[in-house]
C-alpha cells in the first residue's frame, strides 16, 4: 500500500528569520550602491532626451572632476547580463569623456513598462526641454501605461487625435505631467514628423533666428502630413526661407488628406503672402545661375551675390560723380 504524501503547511515566514535579526532583514531589502564597469551599460532603447556636449556638460565635467559623481545613477540589469541606463545618461556620458571606467549606480528591479516610466519621470524633471524631447517621452509613457492596464482600456485608448474624446491614459498623464490632456496630444502628434521638420519645432524653443522654425500648433497640423509630402514641404522651406503659418498648415493638410498634395500646390499654398510677413525679394534659379560664375558652391551664393550688388552700387555712384 502505497503511503500517502504528506501535505506541505504553508509557512507564513521565511526559516531564515529565525537566525537573521530585524535590522539585518531591513538592510538586505535596501537598494545597494555598487560601482559597475561603464562598458557594461546600455544606454535606455530609443532614449528620447538629448546628451549634449555643451556649456552645461562642460561644467558636469568639471564638477566631476573636482567631487567625481555625487549622484549614482540608476539602471538595470537585462535578461543578457548587460545593464540598462534609467537615469544618468548625462553622468555617464560624462564619465567616459574623462576616461573614467566605472561609476557609483543603483540597481533597479523592473519591467520593461516600469523601467520605461521610470526613465521618463526622472528626466523630466529637467528644467529645458525641446518639443522633440517631450512628444517622444510622453508617447514612451502613454504606450508603457496603455500596456499596464490593456486588460481594462476600451478601443479608443489606443487612438491619439488633436480634437475628440480626452482617453484615460491621457488623463494620467496629464495629472502626473501638469499639462492638459490635450497638449500632450498635441505633442505626441510631433513624433509623426520628420527630423527635419522636428528640428525646426526644435528651433522654435531655441529661438535662434537664423534656423528656420515652426511654432508647436502649426507643427500639429504638418504631423499629418504623408512623409514624401513633408519631404517636398522641407525642401521648400530650405529654398524660400519661408515656414507655413498655421493657417496655411491647416490648407496643407486639408489638401493631403484629399490626395491633391503635390509640389505645385505647396508651392501655390506657401507663396500666398501671410500677416507680418517680411516681404522677401526672389529671383528664378535658372536666370540667377547664368550670371553665376560656373561651379560656384550653393552656400555661397548669396554672399556672392550681396558683394556683387554692393560692387555695382559703388560704380554707379562713381559713374554718377564724374559726369557732374
Amino acid at each position: 500500500m502505497n503511503e500517502k504524501k504528506k501535505q506541505e503547511i504553508p509557512m507564513p515566514f521565511k526559516f531564515d528569520d529565525f537566525f537573521t535579526t530585524q535590522e539585518q532583514r531591513d538592510d538586505a531589502a535596501k537598494e545597494k550602491i555598487e560601482e559597475i564597469d561603464i562598458s557594461l551599460i546600455d544606454n535606455f532603447k530609443d532614449h528620447p532626451f538629448k546628451v549634449l556636449d555643451n556649456d552645461d556638460m562642460k561644467s558636469l565635467k568639471e564638477s566631476i572632476k573636482t567631487s567625481g559623481v555625487l549622484s549614482p545613477v540608476i539602471i538595470r540589469q537585462k535578461d543578457d547580463g548587460r545593464y540598462e541606463m534609467l537615469s544618468g545618461h548625462r553622468r555617464m556620458f560624462a564619465c567616459k569623456s574623462l576616461g573614467i571606467d566605472k561609476i557609483k549606480c543603483i540597481i533597479k528591479n523592473l519591467s520593461d513598462d516600469e523601467a520605461t516610466i521610470f526613465m521618463v519621470d526622472s528626466n523630466l524633471q529637467r528644467e529645458k526641454l525641446l518639443p522633440s524631447e517631450k512628444a517622444f517621452a510622453y508617447k514612451m509613457k502613454y504606450e508603457a501605461l496603455k500596456n499596464q492596464r490593456k486588460d481594462t482600456v476600451n478601443q479608443h485608448d489606443t487612438e491619439v487625435c488633436q480634437v475628440g474624446t480626452v482617453v484615460r491614459s491621457d488623463n494620467i498623464l496629464s495629472d502626473e505631467l501638469g499639462e492638459s490632456a490635450r497638449q500632450i496630444q498635441r505633442y505626441i502628434r510631433l513624433t509623426y514628423l520628420i527630423p527635419e521638420l522636428l528640428e525646426m519645432v526644435d528651433n522654435s524653443e531655441i529661438k535662434n533666428k537664423e534656423l528656420p522654425s515652426i511654432a508647436l500648433t502649426p507643427a500639429v497640423e504638418l504631423s499629418y502630413l504623408k512623409k514624401d509630402e513633408q519631404k517636398i514641404l522641407v525642401e521648400y522651406i530650405d529654398f524660400n526661407l519661408s515656414t507655413p503659418s498655421h493657417a496655411q498648415s491647416i490648407q496643407l493638410k486639408e489638401l493631403s488628406q484629399k490626395g491633391l498634395l503635390v509640389e505645385e500646390t505647396i508651392d501655390n499654398i506657401m507663396n500666398k503672402e501671410k500677416p507680418n510677413q517680411i516681404l522677401q525679394f526672389k529671383i528664378k534659379e535658372d536666370k540667377l545661375y547664368k550670371v553665376l560664375p560656373k561651379n560656384i558652391e550653393r552656400d555661397k551664393v548669396e554672399d556672392f551675390v550681396l558683394k556683387a550688388c554692393e560692387y555695382y552700387s559703388k560704380h554707379i555712384r562713381q559713374m554718377e560723380r564724374d559726369c557732374r
